[in-house]
């Protein structure tokens, strides 16, 4: 096929248009600015547009479809140009659905932990050589992209993100898969820019189950009330397999799951990934995977990239990175951390980055979310609040919606790392969680701390 991108340089995007390349079909692309890792992986490919911007004549009648991605506007130049001539435009979760109609559709769904569940699944499939198309929202240790698509394998593994679809087509991506086999892990209100209230962000989830295919199932976290209560009143013809966390403890920094071979060793830990772990485990039995097998295989998972990722480590300190940002997330991450190391100290500084964190309504949501914590910062940059239409928030307003000091709130750049350098870091855990970069920090500079 002759396919042709639009914001080719997203993550997702260029993962896709690289999957694609690979597969054997004609790629092109367009975006107005490539960043880091996307220019060099698409350069390196040849994929990587010739010039920045947009240009309608890139679009010919012999293309065969358009993707259109989440980063062009519905007045884009080169999509106005494609609805002229008629050219069929798809969105990236329409198309992974035109890629997977005669495959078994795994889905994991959820407001929080479905890239590690995915990244679970994938890890046991590769370890045990059973070959699967997929696409997965993070990269993983041991796969060259986030997307595979092949003309043969029988099982395609999706993570199925909630966010629209495109900017001409307003439905959350999970909508569009048609399950045959679903899992959801949680749900906890967020995107509040997309679903204004919870009662709206609830109903997605609820055309989601509707969605999966007649004798199909989902697998659901029933510790989660919401998703507990979905899924039971649904009145959807599949079947239903409820999992929870399973028996674990934590000896010498190390977490233990209890398994049918006894206490297991495992790298992940934090009671959420263990609940991951518990709806992964299912999964892969309904793929074919037998129990004692997956154990063989999740005891050497490391997690995925930037979720509870250890970036540095000495006898003294402990350097994480996590992408949490919403706050169940937040809470999760840092009782996860407090319980590994009950006798370290843990530093939390968490980054207001997203739409719904710097929300002055929303930002309540965090009230105590960082208590966990012996010492917690929280930054955030006042440009953001412009560029993102929003109004400003104050040191104070933030430092009353955490149930934190002043003094731990920082907007500015050079004094978060001063307060960085100021902290003792004796028998310590650094966690550094956001979907951003602390403007600009370098995570070098911290690493280089506690050498």
């Amino acid at each position: 096929m002759r396919l042709h991108f639009i914001a080719i340089g997203g993550s997702a995007m260029h993962n896709l248009a690289l999957a694609l390349h690979h597969k054997g079909d004609l790629i092109t692309g367009s975006d107005d600015v490539i960043f880091e890792p996307s220019l060099s992986r698409l350069a390196a490919q040849g994929l990587l547009p010739k010039e920045m911007g947009w240009d309608p004549t890139r679009i010919t009648s012999d293309i065969d479809a358009v993707i259109l991605g989440m980063h062009a506007k519905e007045d884009n130049p080169e999509l106005l140009r494609a609805k002229e001539l008629d050219v069929v435009i798809y969105s990236y979760p329409e198309f992974l659905f035109e890629q997977s109609k005669n495959k078994t559709r795994v889905v994991i769904g959820g407001s929080h932990g479905k890239t590690t569940i995915t990244s679970m699944i994938l890890h046991v499939m590769q370890y045990h050589n059973k070959e699967v198309d997929y696409m997965v929202g993070a990269q993983l240790e041991g796969f060259e992209r986030m997307v595979h698509l092949t003309n043969t394998n029988d099982f395609i593994v999706l993570e199925g993100d909630e966010y629209l679809s495109s900017p001409i087509d307003r439905r959350p991506k999970f909508h569009l898969y048609k399950p045959n086999i679903a899992l959801l892990s949680g749900i906890a209100w967020d995107h509040i820019n997309v679903f204004p209230t919870f009662d709206n962000y609830l109903e997605q989830f609820r055309i989601f189950i509707q969605s999966i295919v007649n004798g199909g199932s989902i697998t659901y976290n029933e510790e989660d009330e919401h998703v507990k209560e979905l899924v039971e009143e649904s009145q959807n013809s599949i079947r239903k397999f409820p999992y929870k966390t399973p028996e674990f403890f934590v000896e010498n920094e190390q977490t233990f799951i209890e398994s049918p071979e006894g206490p297991l060793p495992i790298n992940v830990f934090g009671r959420h990934n263990l609940n991951n772990l518990a709806g992964a485990k299912w999964i892969c039995q309904n793929m074919g995977v037998d129990e004692e097998d997956f154990y063989e295989a999740i005891s050497s998972f490391k997690g995925a990239s930037k979720r509870l990722e250890k970036i540095a480590e000495t006898k003294d300190t402990i350097i994480f990175k996590d992408y949490a940002h919403s706050p169940s997330k937040v809470i999760a991450t840092t009782k996860a951390v407090k319980e590994q190391y009950p006798d370290r100290k843990i530093i939390a500084c968490l980054e207001l980055h997203t739409y719904s964190s710097l929300n002055s309504t929303f930002l309540r949501e965090y009230k105590n979310s960082l208590k966990d914590a012996d010492s917690a910062a929280v930054f955030y940059i006042q440009e953001s609040l412009a560029i993102k239409g929003l109004a400003i928030l104050t040191i104070e307003e933030i430092a009353e919606a955490f149930n934190l000091d002043t003094d731990n709130i920082f907007g500015d750049g050079q004094e978060f790392r001063e307060f960085l350098k100021t902290q003792n870091l004796h028998n310590s855990v650094l966690l550094f969680m956001s979907s951003g970069n602390y403007g600009g920090l370098d995570m070098q500079e911290v690493i280089d701390l506690i050498d």
